[in-house]
């Protein structure tokens, strides 16, 4: 039987080097099936509102393109982002409760395996993970 859930994976094993989050907290907008906006997206388990951050993977070695994700998050109130660090726009962040999702991405006509990040929380890196 094929897995029908999310795979729940360590953040360490995913973000070896750690990870740092540009921009701000956005909803994640829910679309109709003809292309009109509805509002915010809802987390079909909790029901709660979802949430997303876009992230740059801190690892050198990450293939062009695959450095920057976006991590979704279910929660009532808009996740609060990572203070700045030393002024600078990225903000070392850390998820509790990363998950991951592998679908099939049709790009151009070639099929690629691509996956969808999910955590349960957001948190400030500590300080050994690039957290000052």
């Amino acid at each position: 039987m094929a897995i029908q859930t999310s795979i729940p994976v360590n953040f360490e094993a995913y973000f070896p080097r750690g990870a740092f989050m540009v921009g701000g907290v956005e909803p994640v907008v829910k679309w109709s099936d003809d292309g009109q906006r509805q509002g915010q997206d809802l987390d079909k388990n909790t029901g709660h509102p979802l949430w997303q951050v876009r992230v740059i993977d801190a690892d050198p070695d990450a293939r062009k393109g695959q450095n920057e994700v976006t991590v979704k998050l279910a929660s009532i109130a808009e996740p609060t982002a990572p203070p700045e660090v030393n002024g600078l726009p990225f903000r070392p962040v850390f998820f509790e409760g990363l998950s991951v999702t592998p679908y099939v991405k049709e790009t151009g006509g070639r099929p690629r395996v691509a996956y969808s990040l999910r955590a349960t929380e957001m948190k400030p890196a500590p300080k050994s993970r690039g957290g000052e």
